[in-house]
């Protein structure tokens, strides 16, 4: 099972540190998959939920493609990202109750359990049958390590 940390976040949400570079590195250094939050303005790209409070560069993507799940926040970003030369796992949603990400993983809104093979959202958040599920992303991953 994928466990993917939501933001950076491995044991609670941590609003003054997500989506923070360090903070997704410590994730990924602890072997989680990351769902990030990103933006392009202005020919920068940019890590933040609400707004874009980060910027990164690409290299920094591109060194971390094969652990992050993008979600894209703005058109732009889209743009930017689905011209890249790596194979990013990327995706918009905002309150869809599924959503297909760039490398076909159904990417599912808290409390829409069970989907099979797919990726449970915030699943603690209605206490979702993850029984069939092929990954989850929550504040809290460490609980199901």
């Amino acid at each position: 099972m994928k466990l993917i940390s939501h933001r950076g976040n491995i044991s609670g949400p941590n609003p003054t540190l997500e989506n923070s570079p360090d903070y997704i590195d410590k994730a990924i250094d602890q072997s989680y998959d990351v769902e990030v939050d990103l933006w392009f303005y202005d020919n920068v790209i940019g890590l933040g939920h609400d707004l874009p409070l980060y910027a990164v560069n690409q290299k920094w993507l591109d060194d971390r493609v094969d652990y992050l799940w993008l979600h894209c926040k703005n058109v732009e970003f889209i743009d930017y990202i689905s011209k890249a030369k790596l194979n990013f796992n990327y995706f918009w949603h905002q309150t869809d109750k599924v959503t297909l990400t760039s490398h076909n993983h159904i990417w599912a809104y808290p409390g829409e359990q069970p989907i099979s093979n797919s990726i449970a959202v915030m699943p603690e958040m209605y206490k979702d049958d993850l029984s069939i599920c092929g990954g989850i992303c929550s504040d809290y991953i460490e609980r199901y390590r």
